[in-house]
């Protein structure tokens, strides 16, 4: 059974940063598609970054030049560093994993999900 914990959501500033963490178990994070995605309040779900089995990254283009994700192997860890955040940035984050196939653009790819944290980001 895949669990994934995310942490080090809370209030960022514009312009500032922030780094989310994602701890998964029972499965290596280099075994299958990673990726966060993102629910701002009133919206649907937005997909944000992916890391794929090669570690292949790709991004929303909301976020391209500004995220990074990556993956600890020996930590099996996911993390979203966010740089020059802005307050359309502000939503609950949601670590998930795609075990059957390649992840993608598509929120409803991925079929394991952990519980969220919140990141506000003040103007």
């Amino acid at each position: 059974q895949v669990q994934l914990v995310e942490s080090g959501g809370g209030l960022g500033q514009a312009g500032g940063s922030l780094r989310l963490s994602c701890a998964a178990s029972g499965r290596t994070v280099s075994s299958y598609a990673m990726g966060w995605v993102r629910q701002a309040p009133g919206k649907g779900r937005e997909f944000v970054a992916g890391i794929i089995r090669s570690g292949t990254t790709y991004y929303a283009n909301s976020v391209k030049g500004r995220f990074t994700i990556s993956r600890d192997n020996d930590k099996n860890t996911v993390y979203l560093q966010m740089n020059s955040l802005k307050p359309e940035d502000t939503a609950v984050y949601y670590c998930v994993g795609d075990p059957d196939s390649g992840g993608g653009y598509s929120p409803n790819n991925y079929d394991y999900w952990g519980q969220g944290t919140q990141v506000t980001v003040s103007s």
